[in-house]
């Protein structure tokens, strides 16, 4: 049987992210999750990673980004978090609005909502935690 916990730490880095799509495809296999799941995943965590790293940390490598993946009943909920001041999802541009369509901004948390069934965001103390969750079953 898999484990139920996965657990990666990165410095804010974005030549990291190679390392946390090979996190994601170990524990994806693991889990025997289809490749559609798999596609909308990577890219979900990848972007996430990608958030914390630019937006969060500010790419100062001397802070870092945790990824805690975690399987409880039918889901699988991958926490992202991140020693950023955080941010409000809601002041985050809509990139399907025609103004927005040819901005870089929102993207991302656009994809998560679309690949992810839940998507939250909450600011600590620590930073802030964007938290995954996709049902695998």
């Amino acid at each position: 049987m898999p484990q139920t916990h996965y657990h990666l730490e990165i410095e804010s880095d974005p030549r990291n992210l190679i390392t946390v799509e090979e996190f994601v495809n170990y524990f994806a296999l693991d889990l025997g999750l289809d490749e559609e799941k798999l596609n909308g995943l990577l890219l979900s965590v990848t972007e996430a990673t990608t958030n914390a790293i630019k937006h969060g940390n500010k790419n100062d490598i001397s802070k870092l980004v945790n990824i805690d993946v975690d399987v409880v009943s039918d889901y699988l909920i991958i926490s992202v978090k991140d020693q950023g001041a955080g941010f409000n999802p809601a002041d985050v541009p809509d990139p399907t609005h025609p103004e927005n369509l040819l901005k870089d901004s929102g993207r991302g948390l656009y994809l998560m909502r679309v690949y992810m069934d839940e998507v939250e965001f909450k600011n600590t103390p620590q930073g802030t935690e964007t938290i995954l969750k996709l049902k695998i079953k």
